[in-house]
Formats: C-alpha cells, sequence, structure tokens
C-alpha cells in the first residue's frame, strides 16, 4: 500500500477550493502545522495569509483572488454587493475590491485581507447559493446590497433587467427591487 504525502493530502482539500486550503482544514486531513511550516520552508507550499496556503500543484484561475477572501473571513462568509453583481454578470460593474459579508457575530481578530471590504449582516439561506464553487448573494439580495451600499441606479437598472431575462430574478423580486431604487432616489444617480 502506497502512503500517502502531506502534499498530496493538500493538494485534495485545495482542488475544490481554487488551490487553498486553510491550517485547520490542513490539520484535519492530517497535516500538522509543523509540516505546513516545513513545505513553505522548502517553497512546496505558498503562505499567503495568515493560515491561508496556495498549493502550486492546483492550476490557478481568474477566481482564485475570491476563494482567498472567503476563506480569509471565514465560516458564514460569502460573496457580497459590487462583487456578487460582476460574479453573476448581469451588469457592467467592475469593483476594485472584493466585497465579503459575514454574520454579523463573526469575530475576525486577524488583519484584513488585500483588497478585501468587509460587510456585517445575517441573512437567510434562501439569499445563498454557489457559484463557482464559492457561497455567493444570491442576484436579488446582490442587487438589494448595491442598491443599499449607493451604487449607481444606470448599474443597478441594468442588473434587474439582466437578471430577470436571464431568469435569474423573478418578477416580483424584480417589482421590489424597482421599488427599492426608486425609494432611494437619486443618491445613487
Amino acid at each position: 500500500m502506497e502512503a500517502i504525502t502531506d502534499i498530496e493530502k493538500l493538494r485534495e482539500v485545495a482542488l475544490d477550493q481554487h488551490g487553498f486550503v486553510t491550517s485547520s482544514q490542513a490539520e484535519e486531513v492530517g497535516v500538522s502545522r509543523p509540516s505546513l511550516s516545513y513545505l513553505v520552508k522548502h517553497e512546496r507550499i505558498e503562505r499567503l495569509e495568515r493560515g491561508i496556503y496556495r498549493i502550486p500543484q492546483v492550476n490557478a484561475t481568474e477566481n482564485d483572488v475570491f476563494q482567498l477572501a472567503l476563506l480569509w473571513a471565514g465560516d458564514g462568509a460569502f460573496l457580497s454587493h459590487d462583487t456578487a453583481l460582476a460574479a453573476w454578470d448581469i451588469c457592467d460593474i467592475n469593483p476594485t475590491v472584493i466585497h465579503v459579508t459575514v454574520p454579523k457575530k463573526r469575530r475576525i481578530q486577524k488583519q484584513g485581507c488585500r483588497n478585501v471590504v468587509l460587510h456585517r449582516d445575517d441573512v437567510s439561506a434562501g439569499d445563498l447559493t454557489w457559484w463557482d464553487g464559492m457561497r455567493v448573494a444570491s442576484p436579488s439580495l446582490a442587487v438589494r446590497q448595491s442598491i443599499e451600499r449607493g451604487v449607481s441606479s444606470h448599474i443597478i437598472v441594468q442588473a434587474i433587467e439582466q437578471g430577470r431575462a436571464r431568469g435569474l430574478i423573478d418578477k416580483d423580486h424584480a417589482a421590489e427591487l424597482e421599488t427599492e431604487l426608486e425609494a432611494r432616489g437619486n443618491a445613487g444617480q
């Protein structure tokens, strides 16, 4: 019987997470913290953030930065606001930062991850879904969050129209979102 190496164990976890693994996940599959340190020292893996490692045996993708932000934010985190709108590709928004939301009671004791804006909110499970293997706000929630954040009205209108046309936002939610946008007034013009 062939022994499974620590790199192979880490790779198995990283395959589902855009090439990343946390130190907690590593321990769950039997890779100790000293072993992680050894692998970093010998350049077999790369330490990106405190407790988050990149496994180079997994090919990089354009969405890796989103997964890194979610792993940094921890349990219950999801892509939100402008970032979720961009993920759904329902409008011409190009966020310069990654918006991540965590539950209100979630404590984050480490310094901020590069280019991540952290929001706190408690949302229902029905407002979350999956995109490219990552938790993300539903299109309706992403539009609502973007209305509240003051994203330009023409971007919001485009997101509602495209979301509706692609079957991602139903008629009732679209009407509610349009009403919320009208109530906001010209603040986001």
